[in-house]
């Protein structure tokens, strides 16, 4: 097998296993027999369970922030210090997410489910990583989320936005399964993309809605 095929036969072999096991649960020596290749091969060419981890991510992560960064840009030079509106930036976001994953839903959600143990597991060592690699692009997006949401204290935006990661991290993680409901229940049939189209305004909304005093 070469090496470019063990890799990615590895990548594969972990991304589904942390994702329906979680990280903990999963062994390396699980992993090497889905991947059909010997623990030495994933000490080569990764070192440690850790730097597995952190490469998984980095598969989607790579070339989505690539990708969002490049459109961040875009938007604000059209933007020429305007702010921004909200239900773009989640259209934006969306968008980019779409691309990276081929807009295969598969490959989405199981990225999502990714997302989400990394929040509910400890993970440390992940958190610093994401941090280190991806951390500048996601701080001009957030710079450019409280542009949008100027009315709303550090507080509110803070616990409305870990919200919404929440809701999106339930609903694309569970594409596959929400859209077979719908089509059994409403009698019609949606791809990721419409489901997309359809949590945004969602979002959007708690996002913008007044912020209550008390």
């Amino acid at each position: 097998m070469a090496q470019k095929d063990t890799v990615k036969n590895i990548l594969n072999a972990a991304e589904e296993l942390f994702s329906e096991r979680g990280f903990a649960e999963t062994s390396l020596r699980n992993i090497t027999t889905k991947a059909g290749v010997n623990l030495a091969a994933v000490n080569y060419h990764f070192g440690s369970k850790k730097s597995l981890i952190q490469a998984v991510f980095a598969r989607f992560l790579g070339p989505f922030s690539e990708s969002l960064q490049e459109a961040l840009a875009e938007l604000q030079q059209r933007l020429n210090g305007e702010a921004p509106d909200m239900q773009e930036l989640l259209m934006l976001l969306s968008h980019t997410a779409l691309k990276a994953g081929h807009d295969s839903p598969r490959r989405l959600g199981i990225f999502m489910r990714l997302l989400g143990l990394a929040y509910t597991q400890g993970q440390g060592h992940l958190r610093r990583f994401l941090q280190k690699e991806y951390g500048a692009v996601f701080r001009t997006y957030m710079a450019l989320v409280t542009a949008a949401t100027p009315d709303l204290s550090d507080e509110d935006r803070f616990w409305r936005i870990h919200f919404s990661l929440g809701a999106t991290v339930f609903t694309l993680s569970g594409a596959e399964s929400l859209t077979a409901m719908a089509a059994h229940d409403l009698g019609k049939a949606s791809d990721i993309a419409q489901v997309v189209d359809k949590l945004i305004p969602f979002l959007a909304s708690g996002l913008n809605a007044p912020q209550q005093t008390v």
